[in-house]
């Protein structure tokens, strides 16, 4: 009798350990299988914000670029108008010293015509 006993206690643990192993091979196979879908996700999200990132790169140095382009211009455009300014202002200063010049020369002709009229008179 206490052979039997010890058999089915054997046989009860045995069944034990079986069903104890059983039911944990599934779980890492559901861990690995989390782990794996993990894994993809943080895989998907690194990649979402590489995207991000080099779409803004991208768009920040079109912006950069934009607006270089435009002080660029500005740039052109004052030069060009200063020019225009110096050029108009320049053209002005030598009327004005042609214009003295010729009322001086008109001036001297004149003052010459008078002095020779009173040395004839």
């Amino acid at each position: 009798m206490k052979k039997q006993i010890l058999s089915l206690a054997v046989v009860a643990l045995l069944t034990l350990a079986v069903q104890s192993c059983g039911n944990k091979e599934p779980k890492p196979a559901d861990d690995e299988l989390t782990l794996g879908n993990k894994v993809d996700s943080l895989t998907s999200d690194i990649e979402e914000v590489k995207d991000s990132a080099v779409s803004k790169t991208e768009s920040a140095a079109q912006d950069v670029k934009d607006a270089t382009k435009k002080v660029a211009d500005d740039v052109k455009d004052a030069t060009k108008k200063a020019a225009d300014d110096v050029k108009d202002a320049t053209k002005k200063g030598a009327q004005k010293v042609e214009n003295a010049t010729k009322a001086t020369k008109d001036g001297t002709v004149k003052t010459a015509k008078e002095v020779n009229e009173a040395l004839k008179k």
